[in-house]
């Protein structure tokens, strides 16, 4: 028996986050596990006239194209892939896996170089997005191993994902147009300041923001969403940062990492596990050591670390930063092939302050 919340999830995403239109060329993209969500979401795009096509992962293909691809293959990107990246409207990803450690034993040099390979491509599709001709969002399909990851059941990571997308009440595109309008306050105000300096027990860190612009996330990019960002000024960041939670990209989990920045450069990182990962995507390029987001978690509905950063870097009273690559429409220049969001805790006693006037405290805005 499939769940209503399904067919909800992709009418909320279709006609709100993506707003499917006549006419557009839309992407689905997921995994086989997922296959009622992309049928439903075919299923609402059809019906508001656009064309959509579909991409399914097969279980075991990304661990397959890793050990098995020659150097050539890694860096190989297919004319498919580029004529998506400039002719789609809209594309939908949808997470979810059979086996979320499934890339542990990859050597990470492999990841690199795919990540180094693939780097224009990214860069070109978040090009079209900054300049509003291209649609994006990332959802998260329910599965055991990520309920697992998450101690949880799949009955209750079922609920807490759809929770969090506010699937439950009666309208909930009224709910994230609430949520947009409170957020937009928010990132109207850090608009108009220059610098910020964030002091806490696992944080010591100033940036500036002069001339960057804050998106307001609010299920559009992701859902669900929940948060505001920018792209700092490159050389500005300066200080130090201890992330409350253990870091994830490709599947490996780095746990403990800080890292001390230098004229907006990490000069110094360390890890009680995962070090040489860690050290290994620092040095992708040359994007890798700067920030190229910064952004404050808003969704007090996410309370929990969960080990899915869809989720975790939109709780409720954290800070999130990610190394390398930056959103052009926030005024980012940063270019890399990685972008690896870490998450800081702020509901700790932590405060920041905007041009030297104290504008939240304790995991909340105070304006």
């Amino acid at each position: 028996m499939s769940d209503p919340r399904v067919a909800k999830l992709a009418k909320v995403l279709a006609h709100y986050s993506l707003r499917i239109k006549r006419g557009d060329l839309v992407r689905i993209a997921g995994p086989v596990l997922a296959e009622s969500l992309m049928r439903a979401m075919y299923a609402e795009a059809l019906d508001a006239g656009a064309h959509p096509f579909v991409r399914v992962m097969l279980q075991g293909q990304e661990e397959l194209y890793y050990r098995r691809a020659s150097d050539d293959q890694l860096k190989f990107v297919s004319e498919i892939d580029r004529l998506e990246v400039e002719r789609i409207n809209a594309r939908l990803s949808i997470l979810g896996n059979w086996n979320t450690r499934e890339l542990t034993g990859i050597d990470p040099n492999r990841l690199r170089v795919r990540r180094e390979a693939t780097r224009e491509l990214q860069h070109r599709f978040l090009e079209r997005a900054a300049k509003g001709e291209l649609r994006w969002c990332g959802t998260q399909f329910p599965t055991h191993a990520e309920a697992q990851d998450a101690d949880m059941s799949l009955t209750e990571y079922e609920d807490f994902v759809y929770s969090a997308g506010m699937l439950g009440r009666a309208d909930p595109v009224a709910a994230w147009e609430r949520v947009r309008r409170e957020q937009d306050g928010i990132a109207r105000f850090l608009g108009e300041k220059r610098q910020l300096a964030v002091k806490g027990p696992d944080i010591d860190l100033e940036v500036s923001v002069a001339g960057r612009t804050w998106v307001n996330a609010a299920g559009e990019y992701n859902f669900p969403d929940g948060e505001v960002f920018t792209g700092p000024v490159e050389d500005s960041v300066n200080g130090r940062v201890r992330f409350s939670f253990p870091g994830i990209y490709g599947g490996r989990e780095v746990e403990d990492v800080e890292l001390l920045f230098e004229q907006g450069k990490v000069t110094h990182a360390r890890a009680a596990k995962g070090e040489d990962f860690l050290h290994s995507m620092l040095d992708i390029d040359q994007g890798a050591r700067y920030l190229g987001e910064f952004a404050f978690g808003l969704n007090y509905n996410i309370q929990r670390f969960t080990r899915n950063i869809l989720f975790d870097e939109k709780i409720g009273g954290t800070l999130h930063m990610a190394l390398g690559l930056g959103y052009p429409e926030t005024g980012s220049k940063n270019v890399s092939g990685l972008h690896w969001d870490l998450i800081c805790d702020l509901r700790n006693g932590a405060e920041v302050t905007a041009d030297g006037e104290v504008v939240y405290r304790n995991g909340k805005f105070v304006i």
